[in-house]
């Protein structure tokens, strides 16, 4: 046997093995390569396609409806509390809320307006056509140069509101794609169980609203209020999906909205979702003139300038 020749057999043998392994790795590689590429290629188009990634319902505005000719308490707005119109210290306490990005005062009457400029609030004015707060807001947000994906609708008659409630009910909404409104209760005293005044709720295990009404809700067959019995009161502040403003302003008013006189009522007889979250808060706002006082004594006790 010709070992020249074992060896040319060998050496052409291990060429032609080398030569087969590389050019499975080359295959390997140009594989990945396009897979690379088409992955690459459907990232950049998907991000021409949707845009800039951004924050769900990320910009804010806070609007304060504030109308002079309320049923029960005319001129509310401009009541003193302590020696500052009630609109201000709504307003002030509404600028502590880290989740607002602008903060404008929503009225029909020209007096509001010119006290809100006298302590620096933005304000707009609306038509005295608005049947709620809801309706004030939507047309507030037509007027606004810049756009909003969430509107905060603060009750003028809440002086003591609580920032960190503001937030609370934003963060809610951004966190809850399904929902187009957010708002807040707290715990109902039971002196105002029958209180008409003081509207309460209930919601279900996942935190949506179920019904809102004047009267005690659940109520049971005694037709006592249960001292043991967790009732929730529902606080004025509630937030909404701008786009949805305008569906709402086009929904017929409702037979339980009609009933209650409660706003909150057409939303959910229409089907829309409203999520509700649970806080600690004393309430008060001002409903009666009788009202301010309890605010004030309130305030003095908590040394509240």
């Amino acid at each position: 046997m010709n070992p020249k020749s074992l060896c040319s057999s060998s050496s052409s043998s291990s060429s032609s093995s080398l030569s087969s392994g590389s050019w499975n790795t080359s295959k390997v590689w140009i594989v990945h390569g396009i897979v690379a590429g088409v992955a690459i290629a459907a990232a950049i188009g998907a991000r021409v396609y949707l845009g800039p990634v951004k924050k769900f319902r990320s910009r804010v505005v806070g609007i304060i409806p504030a109308r002079f000719a309320s049923s029960r308490f005319q001129g509310k707005p401009l009541v003193q509390i302590l020696g500052k119109p009630m609109i201000q210290r709504t307003w002030e306490r509404a600028k502590l809320a880290t989740t607002l990005d602008h903060i404008v005062v929503a009225t029909d009457d020209e007096k509001i307006a010119e006290c809100c400029r006298s302590f620096g609030a933005d304000v707009i004015m609306t038509s005295e056509s608005c049947a709620n707060g809801t309706e004030r807001c939507y047309e507030a947000i037509q007027k606004l140069e810049k756009k909003y994906d969430v509107v905060v609708n603060i009750q003028g008659d809440e002086p003591l509101v609580e920032p960190e409630i503001i937030d609370g009910i934003v963060k809610a909404l951004q966190e809850a794609p399904d929902a187009v409104f957010s708002t807040a209760v707290t715990s109902l005293k039971l002196e105002d169980a029958f209180d008409p005044n003081r509207v309460k709720c209930v919601v279900d295990n996942n935190g949506y609203a179920i019904y809102f009404s004047r009267g005690l809700i659940p109520f049971n067959k005694s037709g006592k209020a249960n001292p043991q019995f967790p009732y929730m009161l529902h606080l004025g502040i509630q937030s909404y999906d701008t786009k949805f403003l305008k569906i709402y302003r086009e929904l017929k008013p409702t037979p339980l909205q009609l009933e209650e006189d409660l706003e909150q009522l057409k939303v959910l007889e229409n089907g829309y979702k409203m999520k509700v979250i649970k806080v600690d808060h004393e309430a008060h706002g001002v409903d009666t003139p009788e009202d301010v006082e309890k605010i004030e004594a309130l305030m003095r006790e908590l040394n509240m300038s």
